[in-house]
């Protein structure tokens, strides 16, 4: 039986980073009282979690149509977040699969994230193949509210805009020593 890590709702959830830009990690962390959960992940993961959870409440509401249900367009104004990662920073574990889903019952947006696990790992010649993933240790489940899920998606799209300009010309990270643009052939672009 696995350990779950259940905050339904947390009073936070937010996905925040330690350490400089270009080597910075990733963080989703949820509390509740005094209990305090953070999973290390990667930033095309929080990327990914904050566009699908976005694209789930729009398609939740484009199809409750007449119910009761509130799901808002856009975070609301109070539900901002902006205050850094909660210290200690203790980490779970990494994560690996995430699943996200919509709960009609009680109006919840529910997220499980997954330790990462070699296990889980299949490579393409083995697709055709039965493949069981093994029973995780442990869940970080996550069941939130619409608002507090649009605040989740606002605050997680400015921690991943906050991080290393991108070069205009080829699109890769600007590091602040400097950057060696592939579109220039490895030489240093000079202003006009």
């Amino acid at each position: 039986m696995p350990v779950v890590h259940a905050f339904d709702p947390p009073e936070r959830f937010v996905a925040g980073t330690v350490g400089p830009p270009g080597q910075r990690t990733f963080f989703l962390q949820a509390r509740a009282g005094s209990r305090l959960v953070s999973v290390a992940l990667e930033k095309q993961q929080v990327q990914a979690l904050a566009e699908r959870v976005d694209e789930l409440l729009d398609e939740v509401m484009a199809t409750q149509v007449g119910s009761d249900a509130v799901i808002p367009a856009v975070a609301p104004l109070g539900l901002d977040d902006s205050d850094p990662l909660e210290q200690p920073i203790e980490e779970e574990f990494r994560a690996g699969t995430m699943t996200l889903s919509w709960d009609p019952t009680d109006e919840r947006v529910v997220i499980e994230v997954f330790p990462y696990t070699e296990a889980a790992v299949i490579t393409p010649d083995q697709l055709d193949e039965d493949f069981e993933e093994p029973e995780p240790d442990e869940v970080f489940l996550v069941r939130l509210p619409a608002g507090p899920a649009r605040a989740f998606v606002k605050r997680a799209e400015q921690v991943l805009e906050a991080g290393r300009p991108s070069c205009p010309f080829c699109g890769n990270p600007i590091d602040p020593d400097g950057h060696l643009c592939v579109r220039a052939n490895g030489f240093r672009r000079r202003d006009p």
